[in-house]
């Protein structure tokens, strides 16, 4: 029986509780308060047992989790009171880092926003400035199989540009939007929808898409965004929660286990939204 699509994060937690598995998650430096009660919460709930890795050398906590998740000791890493860079050095390490061979860093983001009807991802907000040819692919190919762990089974995938044609001068990435289409009718990516370049509204207002007369597959309904670019993904991710009251949790994916990076601005129950999204 195919699994229902989970369309708010309290639908994701009670998803978890019904499933009933509970995954190790190795904590780098637990001392701040937001990241002890996203921990404490997922363990109360029953998914995630936490591995709290501390001490006063940060570099050596980083590489000791990441070291965890390497030995199998470990299912999701979390950072917690440390800087990112340091993180990103252990999880990057060509010797002793969790970058899967051939896959590239990027980061997943989910939003449940008051006026939306479903949960919305999109990519990538946090890690690659100007995702290349490759990058954009591989993001694309993540931001599928997160929807599709979430029981969508066809997700509508959306190429975001700030209109709705190709402007391969100006824009030379909006050119590479209908390889990607085409990429996508031949089964590359899995099942799925992908459409672009569309703007935000006609991405997800069927009422704009239609008032443009621009006939899309999207059909106004989105399921994941794919921005150009890190700043045109960290503004909508920022204005999002700073003024559209949405509740978001993310992930890094490539790497050998999920990764929950959450960023010192984030409220504790991102934190704990974001484990939540990295047992699934």
């Amino acid at each position: 029986m195919p699994m229902q699509p989970i369309k708010t994060l309290n639908d994701m937690t009670r998803f978890l509780q019904q499933r009933g598995d509970c995954k190790r998650v190795a904590v780098i430096c637990p001392g701040d308060a937001s990241t002890r009660y996203a921990v404490e919460k997922g363990k109360e709930m029953g998914f995630i047992e936490p591995l709290y890795v501390d001490g006063d050398d940060k570099d050596e906590c980083a590489r000791r989790a990441v070291s965890m998740v390497r030995n199998g000791e470990a299912d999701i890493l979390m950072k917690g009171l440390i800087n990112t860079d340091v993180v990103l050095r252990a999880i990057l390490d060509k010797q002793t880092g969790i970058l899967r061979a051939g896959h590239v860093l990027t980061h997943i983001a989910m939003a449940e926003i008051p006026k939306y009807e479903k949960l919305l991802f999109f990519t990538d907000a946090a890690v690659i400035p100007i995702p290349t040819k490759e990058q954009r692919r591989q993001q694309i190919h993540y931001a599928n199989y997160v929807c599709h762990a979430l029981g969508i089974e066809e997700p509508r995938i959306a190429l975001i540009h700030c209109a709705e044609k190709v402007s391969q001068k100006t824009f030379p990435y909006t050119a590479d939007y209908l390889d990607i289409i085409a990429l996508a009718q031949s089964g590359y990516f899995g099942r799925c929808i992908i459409d672009g370049p569309l703007d935000l509204k006609t991405s997800l207002d069927s009422v704009s898409l239609h008032e443009k007369g621009i006939r899309s597959a999207i059909d106004g309904q989105a399921d994941a965004l794919i921005f150009p670019d890190i700043v045109a993904g960290n503004v909508f991710y920022k204005t999002l929660t700073l003024f559209g009251y949405a509740k978001t949790a993310g992930v890094l994916q490539g790497t050998l286990c999920p990764t929950v990076l959450p960023s010192r601005s984030d409220s504790p129950e991102s934190k704990y939204y974001s484990l939540a999204l990295a047992a699934i």
